[in-house]
């Protein structure tokens, strides 16, 4: 399976995440929240940056289902969810990810016809990466 590769900006996104956390960059002086990480504010253009913890909780903004032909690692476990979660804290910072029931399940375990824009989601992790698992009322 790919694994990210972190670049300067965004590898305190990893760092936090194989903790377990979920942490998103936010400018020093503004305090927008800013995703994918840049060494720049977008909105006031200051340099200063902060990692802040937020909680994880979001909806399902979009999403698809991959089907074979895919490489072959991913193949074997289609079809499978790629969801875009727009964050609570934060309703411009969308993230990538998969759905799953519990945190390490395979891509495809959960049914790709349950999947709706809107539900409700929340992050677990497992070996380092984020996932989604619906959250419950």
């Amino acid at each position: 399976m790919l694994r990210p590769v972190p670049d300067t900006d965004g590898a305190p996104f990893w760092e936090y995440a194989a903790r377990g956390e979920l942490r998103v960059q936010a400018c020093g002086d503004c305090g927008e929240f800013r995703f994918p990480p840049r060494p720049c504010c977008p909105h006031c253009q200051s340099f200063e940056s902060e990692w802040r913890a937020v909680s994880g909780r979001g909806r399902v903004w979009s999403y698809v289902v991959a089907h074979p032909p895919l490489l072959p690692d991913y193949a074997a476990q289609a079809p499978y969810n790629v969801v875009v979660v727009e964050l609570d804290e934060a309703p411009r910072i969308r993230l990538v990810g998969n759905l799953v029931a519990a945190a390490g399940q395979p891509l495809g375990a959960f049914p790709p016809e349950s999947v709706r824009i809107g539900a409700r989601v929340r992050a677990v992790f497992h070996d380092g990466l984020p996932q989604w698992v619906p959250e419950r009322p």
